[in-house]
């Protein structure tokens, strides 16, 4: 990535009398780029001692919105009124006179239709998907505003919200001064949005940042050094928010020096010409594995850090965290803090999850030199073994407060990590607060619920159930079925809308109407796993091209009434508060889009959903050279061995050569027969086959010895040959002592072999792993079971 270099910004400025100048189309991009959120931290990463306001910083109970929020609120739901009379104007909803409702409801705040968005997690597959809606949505994109498109949908909303993969989307947007994303995607040398190299081997050399990735690493390094030189905590989400913010933030690297709460200094932020942006992300002690729906969701906006949740239940000034305070108050002999908040590790923190890359850098495929393994492995061995997935914001602004409720009241440390860990991977939870008044919230969800990576509803599920719960505190939710239903209806296959009748919500809650949209494949294949890093510029536009026809249904291709009903949704509670009538092709569009209350929780099928839109499939391979399509698949682990949230977790992928004339199903007999296992693998011994026989089937159980443990006790969890069309996969789990006890390992292990085209297979194997010999393993480099599994 670069800005406008200053020998072209110079000759600019030199001959802007003239006009003899011209602009180069990456030259143009830049500077649409330079006025964006000020970087405002007086020592770059360094947290720093100021004097504090006379109005010194305080927790503020959220039972209210913020002065902050609401004096913005005023200004921004006064600039909602054009952009969406002008797009609903555009979406032909027969018989509704839109400029006599606009009339109507623009000089009424609470009448005026209230519009979220929100963005899943689902790491740079959710981002470049969540990209490619905000591109459809957005009306400066190039024939976005065309009749019957949906561009200005971005503008006509209040709020936007974003959660670890989806948290960079809305952050590298906003802090790059609320660019668009066709200007971040720009196809030129030194855009900012370069994944052609993984975050684990730094940015390309184009353009400004000349340097070479132990130059990379080094500065990172620097930066952390100097924040515990400071004397604040530091964990491995400092490093992972520093490394993410060289492939986000348009900024010499990696704008050290910008803050969450520098967005709130943007002129059109202040003139509140752009949505209000959150992320968000859980609360969890460290060592803890498991994130319950009861843990805390803090969220992140300009003005304030806090949670709404019935614990903490207050919020404290962004720009201030870092600051000691207790009870609520900066203790007497404080200084007050700026620079904490930086920009870079509030991302981090909400896909904190995305620590296991760093921590098991050799499962990662990419080939580091010695140098830098060693030089990322001085940096892990400065953190504590407690902070290898948390992010730490020591000292806890909420020290002190509410100790009665609060369970982080006693704790000197706030650890927080990836806001999708307690399953809610859409960050409906800043959106459903009453005291924000959403009407309808557009959800874009690229999760990997199913075993080929698409979504099936089990975010939505998690928020239903947390609502249902003593954490709501007032929010409610739209009733939402099963995920086997989500799947054997399709209802994750299509936008559907869920809480079209409000006067079916229990306890007469203000629920807002979600518009789900879940990722499917229209003119590509996007169901990329979210560990896969790196993505060339045909990969990363192929997703975000069939990420906007997800949001347009293929720009209404695939159904023609699609942007009516995008209208239909955006004014139908402000309909039913003023007690207007509905239009009838409204209530034809709550026909077909509105969950009708059917159920199906019979098992489904393998989901493996084929191209919407064939005739316009997107010819593109991924960086690696595998082909983007239907394989692009990992395999399935049970919630507990989920990766990112073990004590080590590795992963090795192998496509093999045609000339190899392999095939899934030779390769499978093989893998299924454990009869066969020493004579192509060494570090296995003392096999003792299934009563059955050696073929592996799913409810058996064996016996070996590996990496010089014990004899191990194996139970096959799943075991399904490969076919023409669908993957082979074996798993099986392993625990050896007792659970707390010294030397307890608990372990998963899985295979997926598919053929490829051209007479390709690819082989992928992970492994995860829980206890205290596992987190060895994830410190050592190189990382020893990714050693073995390279075997």
């Amino acid at each position: 990535m670069q800005i406008l270099s200053s020998i072209a910004l110079a000759a600019i400025l030199a001959t802007s009398a003239t006009g003899r100048y011209t602009l180069q189309p990456n030259e143009e991009a830049a500077l649409r780029l330079l006025a964006r959120a000020l970087p405002n931290s007086p020592e770059g990463y360094t947290p720093t001692d100021v004097s504090c306001p006379s109005n010194r910083p305080s927790v503020r109970s959220a039972a209210t919105l913020s002065p902050n929020e609401t004096s913005w609120l005023e200004l921004r739901r006064n600039n909602t009124v054009d952009p969406m009379r002008e797009l609903l104007g555009r979406v032909n909803i027969e018989g509704f006179d839109v400029n006599g409702f606009m009339d109507r409801v623009s000089s009424n705040a609470s009448e005026l239709p209230n519009i979220g968005l929100a963005f899943s997690g689902g790491g740079w597959r959710a981002m470049l998907n969540g990209a490619g809606a905000v591109k459809a949505w957005d009306d400066r994109t190039e024939n976005a505003t065309a009749p019957g498109r949906l561009g200005g949908l971005l503008q006509a909303s209040t709020y936007v919200a974003g959660l670890s993969g989806g948290s960079w989307l809305v952050g590298s947007i906003y802090v790059n001064n609320f660019t668009t994303v066709t200007d971040l995607q720009a196809d030129t040398s030194g855009s900012v949005w370069e994944f052609s190299q993984s975050v684990v081997e730094g940015p390309s050399s184009d353009g400004i940042q000349l340097f070479s990735t132990v130059d990379y690493y080094s500065q990172i390094n620097s930066a952390i050094q100097g924040k515990r030189d400071a004397g604040y905590d530091a964990s491995i989400t400092d490093i992972w928010g520093r490394a993410l913010s060289y492939q986000l933030i348009n900024a010499t690297d990696g704008g050290p020096a910008y803050t969450w709460s520098s967005i709130a200094l943007n002129q059109e932020f202040q003139r509140a010409n752009q949505p209000f942006p959150i992320v968000i992300a859980d609360a969890r002690a460290p060592g803890e594995r498991i994130i319950s729906l009861n843990a805390s969701v803090y969220e992140f906006n300009p003005f304030e850090m806090g949670t709404w949740d019935p614990t903490a239940f207050g919020f404290v000034p962004t720009q201030y965290l870092g600051t000691n305070m207790t009870n609520g108050s900066v203790t007497d002999d404080a200084a007050c803090v700026v620079g904490f908040d930086n920009a870079g590790f509030v991302m981090g923190t909400s896909s904190s999850l995305f620590n296991q890359i760093l921590l098991n850098l050799n499962s990662t495929g990419i080939d580091l030199p010695e140098s830098i393994l060693s030089l990322i492995q001085g940096a892990l061995q400065g953190l504590d073994e407690d902070d290898n997935d948390i992010a730490d914001y020591s000292p806890n602004p909420f020290f002190g407060y509410r100790s009665g409720e609060n369970p982080d009241a006693e704790q000197q440390r706030l650890t927080l990590v990836d806001g999708g860990e307690d399953l809610q991977n859409i960050p409906f939870h800043p959106l459903i607060q009453p005291e924000r008044h959403l009407d309808v919230i557009f959800a874009i969800d690229s999760s990997a619920d199913t075993p080929t990576t698409w979504p099936n509803g089990t975010s939505m599920v998690a928020t239903y159930e947390r609502t249902a719960g003593d954490i709501a505190n007032g929010t409610g939710f739209p009733s939402v079925p099963s995920q086997n239903t989500f799947v054997n209806l399709g209802l994750n296959t299509r936008p559907t809308f869920f809480g079209c009748d409000p006067n079916n919500m229990t306890d007469g809650l203000n629920v807002p109407l979600v518009v789900y949209i879940p990722n499917a494949p229209y003119v590509a294949y996007s169901n990329v796993t979210t560990f896969t890093l790196s993505y060339n510029n045909t990969y990363r536009d192929a997703i975000i091209a069939n990420g906007y026809d997800v949001a347009t249904m293929g720009n209404a291709s695939v159904d023609s009434t699609w942007p009516t009903c995008v209208g239909c949704a955006i004014i139908s509670r402000s309909l039913d508060r003023q007690g207007g009538d509905v239009p009838d092709v409204c209530r034809t569009c709550f026909q077909n889009f509105c969950w009708d209350g059917t159920v199906n929780d019979t098992t489904p099928n393998e989901y493996q959903p084929s191209l919407r839109l064939e005739d316009q499939a997107l010819d593109v391979q991924s960086s690696g050279g595998v082909e983007m399509g239907r394989s692009a698949v990992g395999v399935a682990a049970p919630t507990k061995y989920l990766p990112g949230t073990t004590d080590n977790f590795a992963t090795n992928e192998l496509i093999t050569s045609p000339k190899d004339n392999l095939s899934a199903k030779r390769i499978w007999s093989y893998l299924s027969d454990i009869s066969t296992w020493h004579t192509y693998y060494q570090n296995c011994s003392s096999i003792t086959p299934p009563s059955s026989g050696p073929k592996l089937e799913k409810g058996d159980t064996f016996k070996f010895s590996t990496f010089g443990f014990p004899v191990l006790t194996c139970p096959v969890h799943e075991s399904v040959p490969p076919s023409d069309d669908k993957a082979g996969r074996i798993a099986w789990s392993a625990q050896l002592g007792k659970e707390g006890e010294e030397g307890y390992v608990d372990v998963y292990h899985a295979w997926l072999v598919e053929d490829l085209e051209r007479g390709r297979v690819r082989i992928l194997t992970q492994e995860s792993q829980i206890g205290e010999p596992a987190k060895e393993f994830g410190l050592s480099i190189p990382n020893k079971v990714c050693t073995s599994l390279n075997e």
